[in-house]
């Protein structure tokens, strides 16, 4: 009975107060709206982030040769220190907290051509780890260079997704064979697409890959261009790296603390960079959702403060009849939380509908998927209840306190 009292009460209210009402609801909304969007577009964002940086692999170091800095064991600093094949083997070798490793040959301006269609563009040589390493894998039908073609170096080449398009364009890929600088090499294999923001020798999309070997033998290079490793767990990256520097600098006769030495990119250091400022980030958009809810909440005050005002008399009666504080209270309370609670509703649904259209305006590339995550849900109900109860709260409590004999008086 008291329920339907207090709904009845304020639909009454808000007949009376229908502008202020609104205005109420939209601050509400708006509120509710920028805390979900801000929370999901931020988690969107730093996913994409993620997937375009591990787009050049996961937890990888790549390694360059360098120049010493240091006179050493009688040579002098300024000598250049440059990095072979079977550097890789030695660190597999030697350094157990090694996962996989594999040497990298480049070669720019390199010619290929499949019937008419010629291309330049960046071949490499490789092991058969640098795939999984690199997060580079074959579509459907197709593989990576395998052990038994670095072995036998086989003249059998993998192409970027985009090498494909620019030289068979729809036509299939696999199983045909393009001339590489004069030398026919087998197709085994496509690119699968993926998001890649971070390189350090060109896109992936526009590679030729070959086995090392086959590279090797080819153009009789002595001299590789880099090394990738990736340790075997993360959290030892720093350990392995160390270990480096101890088995190259015994082999090259460099101090293993001339960092100069060799020249290292730490994948793992801008992921964890990455990883926080994302979280802070987030945290600052959790506090600009939460400050709009706040405008919103303001908005409710004010407008209960003129329904306190404008029921006195009402208020009055009630209590001289014998109505409890507690009663006041609770109804005040209730008109405030029924407006949150229906703006809040109305601001996750309106949420709901920019999320599942978003994907139509074919922005994912760059700002990714945004995603309403249950955390961001409870973030919003908290914020929005907290809000609710405290914008209610002063004015039922103003409303209780009357004193029912000045209250008759106004």
């Amino acid at each position: 009975m008291k329920l339907f009292m207090y709904i009845t009460q304020f639909l009454r209210d808000m007949r009376s107060q229908k502008l202020r009402t609104l205005l109420t609801l939209f601050g509400i909304i708006w509120g509710t709206s920028a805390v979900v969007l801000l929370l999901a577009f931020g988690k969107g964002l730093h996913a994409q982030n993620q997937k375009n940086m591990h787009g050049i692999g996961e937890s990888i170091v790549i390694m360059w040769g360098g120049r010493t800095s240091k006179p050493y064991m009688g040579f002098g600093k300024g000598r250049p220190i440059r990095l072979r094949e079977e550097d890789a083997d030695l660190l597999k070798r030697e350094i157990r907290q090694v996962g996989g490793v594999s040497p990298e040959y480049s070669r720019w301006s390199t010619h290929m051509k499949y019937k008419k269609n010629a291309v330049t563009q960046n071949m490499v040589g490789i092991y058969p780890v640098f795939g999984e390493m690199r997060n580079i894998f074959a579509e459907m039908g197709g593989r990576f260079v395998n052990k038994i073609d670095l072995e036998k170096r086989k003249r059998v080449v993998f192409i970027g997704n985009q090498l494909k398009e620019d030289l068979f364009g729809k036509d299939k890929a696999i199983g045909k064979y393009i001339i590489i600088d004069n030398v026919p090499f087998l197709v085994i294999g496509v690119m699968k697409k993926k998001s890649q923001d971070s390189s350090y020798s060109g896109r992936d999309a526009n590679k030729a890959f070959i086995p090392a070997t086959t590279f090797a033998a080819m153009y009789g290079y002595r001299y590789i261009n880099d090394i990738i490793f990736k340790p075997k767990d993360p959290r030892q990256t720093e350990l392995v790296k160390q270990e480096v520097y101890k088995v190259l600098g015994k082999k090259y006769k460099f101090d293993p603390e001339d960092k100069e030495a060799l020249m290292i990119w730490d994948t793992t250091e801008m992921q964890k960079f990455l990883t926080y400022f994302f979280l802070a980030f987030r945290v600052f958009l959790v506090v600009i959702g939460t400050f709009t809810l706040i405008v919103g909440g303001i908005g409710v005050s004010n407008i209960m403060h003129v329904v306190v005002e404008e029921r006195t008399k009402e208020v009055g009666i009630k209590m001289s009849l014998g109505a409890k504080k507690a009663h006041v209270l609770a109804q005040f309370l209730f008109e405030t939380l029924v407006i949150t609670f229906i703006g809040g509703t109305i601001g996750f649904l309106f949420s709901l509908m920019v999320v599942k259209v978003f994907p139509l305006l074919k922005l994912e590339e760059y700002m990714g998927t945004p995603q309403i995550t249950l955390p961001a849900t409870l973030i919003a109900v908290g914020v929005l209840g907290i809000v609710g109860l405290i914008s209610g709260y002063f004015p039922a409590r103003r409303a209780a306190n009357l004193n029912p004999v000045q209250a008759l008086k106004l």
